[in-house]
């Protein structure tokens, strides 16, 4: 979700929960949890009569989306180098 939401201000709960293909209670119980965490933050409004919520990442969210991406990274270069000195 914070990768979606690291690419944009702001998205709408619906294109969140398409782009990452869960349901609409498994995306909720995670924005709820990064919400909680400081990773998030949710709005809620109405677009006409409609009630929408809108999804955005934090600052913070985004800082730590950028560290978790970094360590991914960094993974991946010490396997290919523990897998280099084996060929």
């Amino acid at each position: 979700m914070l990768a979606f939401l690291g690419a944009c201000r702001e998205a709408e709960f619906a294109a969140v929960r398409d782009h990452c293909e869960v349901s609409d209670s498994v995306l909720s119980k995670a924005a709820t949890a990064l919400e909680e965490a400081g990773y998030l933050v949710v709005k809620k409004g109405y677009v006409g009569k409609r009630p929408r919520t809108w999804l955005a990442a934090t600052r913070e969210g985004r800082a730590a989306l950028a560290a978790h991406l970094a360590e991914l990274q960094r993974l991946v270069a010490a396997a290919e180098a523990a897998g280099a000195q084996h060929t």
